[in-house]
């Protein structure tokens, strides 16, 4: 806001205004004051600034209605507003010191607030659920009960990120950091500890197969596996105001195959994969909810694997736990009740590991909002040790503020230490439970799946021939096709052929997401242009255009042209003059000696 001129300031005799001295340009000794007289200054009426914000204090208004005019344009997630919709309160039985009659209550039934320390205790809950937590916040605002209507107006939002940076737009006089700084933009010492909350309570896999699928793979090759987790998130029972995410599938992107570990790369081509993913499982009501990844090593002793994650060795590498604060700094949570609009992240990470009877189990958890506030202020860094996460060295561009963690000596004391050079990475950690439905009734219900995507390692590739199979065989019953529809990697790789309109994808996230009416829907989609150009496009190309033993590779650049009627190189020009089995160079499977490409990865023989 502006600051008013000499003209708007009116001087009065007593605080309210009423008795108005003279003008402002006056002497003291013509208004008749001596020292010691008291007078008031006052913005006149008519200066003063309107309730609507303009151009002229838009300054003032943005600094203290902007951050609440961001939370109320904030699109949290469904589960979020459905948690907000109820109070939270726990209800408890009679008891046995109750003395009041059947309609009374007293301090021995009340119901209690699902933040309550004493019931947190008694069943073992580690850390509270968010929106707990947040009741928890509130309820020092006098806020209670349901929590879905608006923000109240001039309510300061409670929620904040912990930010370790400097600040970049400091109010000082002083040259921006690197050049400079002060008090006002160094950040405050990091003193690490438990995080009482968590975003998400539980991971429930939809169906054992999902699980199943990608261990089919270290089955098959004893190399580890790395994929991404989509489904959905819904309401948790198990504690109070939870949350879970199902999970209905897991993509598997392009990755390095090694019996000791996963290599990703991360950036623009996983991206391109993720957008891909994203779309197919966008379709049919879904989201990506986290990561999985294997870590098995085969036992002496048949059908055991070894137990290497324990309380004496490591739960999650360090390296594994700086990916993961990656992954969920890519993905916020959207929060109304926060500052920035967003509060931590319902990104989980899952790990199937042996268990201490040399079983395969799965490990749930993610990272607090302290690690990806160190992530973000590039304040920390793996350490060789896995259990260990190395604290950066200050540079010309990098400010490391002090870090200190706290824990419990041998006497039993709390002492605090110095996070430097290196801290337990327990302290970034927030464990999650994990389980199976009793009933399952899975979104992706193929009974014949589909090839998993980039599993050319054990001869495993999504073709076009294998894409004829499915659909054109299943064209004679909606039922059928409702099925095979059914299948995730499926409809990633057919949707990534980019010849199925928007309505066309629609139609077919429908028979994924309403099971009761898949059969109608399929009927409806056998009805649309777009679905049935795909399907003569099919039936019309001949086997040798569409299997791998052709010209024509089984990428979506190749599946584009010949789905568009351009005749396969290989269906005219005369047969190679090979008599003996080769073996591919790419992938090193044994060919016949008439094929001109590799069966299994459709790759050129020369």
């Amino acid at each position: 806001m502006r600051a008013p001129t000499a003209d708007a300031i009116v001087l009065t005799r007593d605080a309210r205004g009423q008795e108005i001295l003279a003008e402002f340009e006056c002497s003291l000794v013509s208004l008749g004051l001596k020292h010691g007289d008291m007078v008031f200054a006052n913005v006149a009426a008519s200066a003063r600034p309107s309730a609507e914000p303009n151009e002229s204090n838009n300054t003032a208004v943005g600094t203290t209605q902007a951050p609440r005019e961001s939370a109320m344009r904030v699109q949290q997630d469904a589960v979020d507003c459905e948690l907000e919709h109820e109070s939270g309160l726990i209800p408890r039985p009679r008891d046995t010191m109750c003395t009041h009659g059947a309609r009374a209550m007293c301090e021995y039934c009340l119901p209690i607030e699902p933040y309550d320390a004493a019931y947190l205790e008694e069943h073992n809950i580690k850390h509270m659920s968010f929106q707990a937590y947040l009741r928890k916040v509130l309820s020092d605002h006098k806020i209670r009960g349901d929590i879905s209507g608006a923000v109240p107006a001039n309510f300061a939002l409670p929620l904040e990120e912990p930010e370790y940076g400097v600040r970049p737009k400091c109010p000082g006089a002083h040259a921006p950091w690197p050049a400079g700084i002060c008090s006002k933009c160094q950040p405050s010492a990091v003193t690490l500890q438990r995080q009482p909350f968590r975003m998400v309570d539980n991971v429930e896999f939809a169906s054992r197969s999902v699980v199943d699928t990608l261990l089919e793979f270290w089955r098959v090759s004893r190399c580890q596996r790395f994929g991404l987790m989509y489904g959905r998130y819904e309401v948790s029972r198990d504690v109070p105001l939870g949350v879970k995410a199902v999970v209905e599938a897991v993509y598997e992107p392009s990755q390095g195959c090694e019996e000791d570990g996963v290599r990703v790369n991360v950036g623009p081509e996983l991206d391109a994969e993720v957008a891909r993913a994203d779309a197919a499982a966008a379709a049919c009501g879904m989201q990506l909810v986290g990561m999985v990844f294997t870590d098995l090593t085969p036992a002496a002793e048949p059908g055991k694997v070894l137990y290497r994650r324990h309380a004496d060795s490591y739960f999650m590498t360090s390296l594994e736990c700086r990916l993961a604060a990656y992954m969920q700094e890519q993905r916020p949570s959207a929060c109304r009740w926060a500052r920035a609009g967003r509060f931590g992240s319902k990104f989980v990470t899952c790990c199937v590991s042996g268990n201490a009877d040399g079983g395969i189990d799965i490990t749930a958890w993610q990272v607090s909002n302290s690690a990806q506030a160190m992530h973000r202020a590039d304040l920390v860094v793996p350490s060789s040790v896995p259990s260990k996460m190395c604290v950066q060295e200050a540079t010309a561009t990098r400010y490391v503020p002090d870090v200190f963690y706290r824990y419990i000596n041998e006497y039993k004391l709390s002492v605090t230490a110095n996070a430097k050079p290196a801290f337990p990475i327990e302290y970034l950690l927030v464990t999650l439970t994990h389980g199976f439905p009793l009933e399952p009734h899975p979104a992706f219900r193929a009974t014949e799946p589909f090839a998993v995507e980039n599993r050319q390692h054990v001869h495993n590739v999504q073709t076009l021939g294998a894409l004829k199979r499915h659909i054109v065989g299943a064209l004679d019953s909606s039922e059928r096709l409702a099925l095979v529809l059914a299948d995730f990697h499926l409809l990633v790789y057919m949707f990534g052929l980019d010849l199925l309109g928007a309505e066309e994808v629609a139609m077919i996230g429908r028979v994924v997401s309403e099971p009761m009416e898949a059969a109608q829907r399929a009927e409806e989609l056998m009805a649309m242009s777009g679905w049935q150009t795909l399907v003569l496009m099919l039936r019309e190309a001949a086997d040798s255009e569409l299997d791998p033993r052709g010209s024509v590779a089984a990428g979506s650049s190749a599946a584009g042209s010949s789905a568009a009627g351009t005749s396969a190189t290989s269906s005219s020009a005369p047969a190679a003059a090979v008599s003996e089995p080769w073996a591919c160079r790419h992938c090193t499977f044994v060919n016949e000696g008439s094929a001109t490409s590799c069966e299994m990865c459709a790759l050129p023989q020369d």
